[in-house]
């Protein structure tokens, strides 16, 4: 007995091909006239189904996409997305620690829709989910909405920006809210920054977006970007450069830097700031690099890396690092 709507019958067969069918999986069109039978109720023959599946592919053709027949073997529909972009796309929003839990599950469920059921068994890591860091501020989504949106109309926003009390939860860092001209977001570290600028200062900063609340966009227009010296003369914000100069998102200028380390640590010195730095010197044992480095960032870096790596210049922060490894010696050698 027939029950479904035969009106439907092109969706019906295009979702059996979205959610069987891949590169690796096919069905033939007698697969596909049981699937409408048990799953819709839908009763009709292979002629019928040709005809939609040619319908579906004059559909398809103006976005590049068709469905591939395999003599032989069946019919696939081609994706969007190939599954290893899926598998990075499901990856960084499951390691994301800018967008609550509930929300990385709801934004995964999605990008599964975009792949057949097999590929759900290629993402079985997701149930790692509750174990992994994310935010516990669920209004992450609207702020960036609003962000997005001030940016656009370059406007200015105002919100609260929190910091993690001792309960673990966000509290208010001062009861006033911030006031911003926003220019850009940027990931970094599995967070989302907003890079910009407060009036009553010239240089540009940067703000964890999931410790913003009670965002808003406000009447008043941001304050230009040839305000700002950094993006002065027409010089627009080129974010690899200013990422590979804030590794840590620290706000403030950045220095020349001179660094002695080991050879090997190119693949090192490449990841953290990209390929825009300098050999000054090249021994068999070691080599020194000049980059262009925010100074805070690079103190917690040198830090980091330890017996590794040696600051040369500028002394003001070699003698700071000194200093940093004099308080540790003398809280481990007590």
């Amino acid at each position: 007995m027939e029950t479904g709507n035969k009106r439907l019958i092109n969706l019906y067969i295009l979702d059996i091909l979205q959610k069987y069918t891949d590169r690796n999986t096919q069905l033939r069109q007698c697969d596909i006239i049981e699937k409408l039978q048990s799953e819709y109720g839908i009763i009709c023959d292979r002629r019928t189904v040709g005809r939609v599946l040619d319908d579906l592919n004059d559909y398809f053709d103006p976005f590049d996409r068709k469905i591939v027949h395999i003599s032989g073997k069946g019919y696939w529909l081609q994706r969007t997305f190939e599954e290893w972009e899926l598998r990075m796309l499901v990856d960084s929003v499951l390691f994301s620690k800018t967008i609550s839990q509930q929300q990385a599950k709801a934004l995964i469920k999605k990008l599964q829709r975009f792949a057949s059921k097999n590929f759900e068994k290629k993402v079985t890591h997701v149930c790692n989910l509750p174990s992994l860091s994310h935010t516990d501020n669920e209004a992450v989504a609207q702020v960036v909405d609003v962000i997005n949106a001030a940016i656009e109309q370059e406007k200015k926003i105002q919100f609260i920006f929190n910091e993690m009390g001792l309960d673990k939860k966000l509290h208010p860092k001062k009861n006033e809210p911030y006031v911003v001209n926003p220019y850009q977001m940027v990931a970094n570290n599995g967070r989302f920054y907003l890079i910009g600028n407060m009036d009553g200062h010239d240089n540009l900063i940067h703000l964890r977006i999931d410790k913003m609340t009670k965002i808003e966009i406000l009447a008043a227009s941001r304050k230009k970007e040839e305000e700002i010296p950094e993006l002065a003369h027409g010089k627009k914000l080129d974010l690899p450069k200013h990422m590979a100069e804030h590794i840590y998102m620290f706000s403030g200028e950045t220095v020349p830097v001179w660094i002695k380390t080991q050879p090997n640590r190119m693949g090192d010195l490449v990841d953290w700031f990209g390929k825009d730095f300098t050999i000054e010197e090249e021994k068999e044992d070691y080599i020194v690099i000049r980059v262009k480095c925010n100074e805070s960032a690079i103190r917690y870096w040198a830090l980091q890396y330890g017996p590794n790596v040696e600051v040369l210049r500028p002394k003001e922060l070699r003698d700071q690092l000194r200093k940093d490894v004099e308080n540790m010696w003398q809280k481990y050698c007590k």
